[in-house]
């Protein structure tokens, strides 16, 4: 069923893993898709290629979300390709592993540029060009809940994404839009098994409470269901996608 025929969609750093599975299932739902990447075009070439082998309608628009400009840029380009933008969901992000105490100025500035200031540049472009009853989703963590040395300051991005969440679905409102978060346990994407050896993931599997790590897909879904008309009486919520991880 094509939910979300002559809807579009925004979907940042979806060139690869949960975000390239998030454009290609709203695509195959029927919605237009601007498959956001920052550096490497290729990736988000062949996600753009595969939507539209599978009868959809995608394009790959370059920008660095921490930038105000690019941001700006970005949702010019989707609306004179498009017409209108009807989804945004704020996928890209960056990861840091070190304790607070060895962590820099610089690791700090950085994390905090993409993840907080990138959600906060695109929803405050989104309150004045996203169109009535419009779906916002923006992306936490599971590992919010849970109290894992050397995940800190990355924790702390993902809090503050949650309050800004929070706050905004009340603020636009009004609009019949809605903003949720979603905060996605393991999931197995490139991103997520780099470094880690069979042992570590098996671990972190045995936490779900199906044995498994997650898949992009499984996020994805719950993606395609949040922006939803039948999901139009949830907003400012916090929703754990982790297979009962935490």
């Amino acid at each position: 069923m094509r939910s979300l025929n002559n809807k579009v969609a925004i979907v940042t750093g979806s060139s690869r893993g949960i975000g390239a599975q998030i454009a290609i299932t709203l695509a195959e739902a029927g919605a237009s898709v601007v498959v956001n990447y920052s550096r490497n075009h290729k990736p988000a070439d062949k996600v753009v290629s595969d939507i539209k082998a599978n009868g959809g309608s995608a394009i790959a628009i370059k920008a660095d979300i921490s930038s105000p400009k690019e941001v700006k840029l970005m949702f010019d380009s989707a609306i004179s390709q498009f017409g209108k933008i009807n989804i945004l969901i704020n996928n890209a992000g960056s990861i840091l592993y070190k304790t607070i105490q060895d962590t820099t100025d610089d690791d700090f500035d950085k994390i905090f540029s993409v993840n907080v200031k990138g959600t906060f540049n695109t929803l405050r472009e989104a309150a004045s060009r996203l169109e009535n009853d419009g779906r916002i989703i923006n992306f936490s963590s599971s590992t919010t809940r849970l109290m894992l040395p050397t995940y800190g300051v990355y924790c702390a991005t993902k809090g503050a994404v949650e309050q800004l969440t929070r706050v905004f679905s009340k603020e636009v409102g009004a609009r019949n839009i809605t903003v949720n978060s979603i905060s996605p346990g393991p999931i197995n994407t490139e991103l997520f098994t780099a470094g880690k050896s069979e042992e570590v993931i098996n671990r972190l599997a045995s936490m779900s409470a199906f044995g498994r790590i997650g898949e992009p897909v499984d996020v994805a879904r719950i993606v395609s269901f949040l922006v939803s008309e039948e999901a139009s009486w949830v907003t400012g919520q916090n929703i754990g996608a982790n297979g009962g991880f935490a």
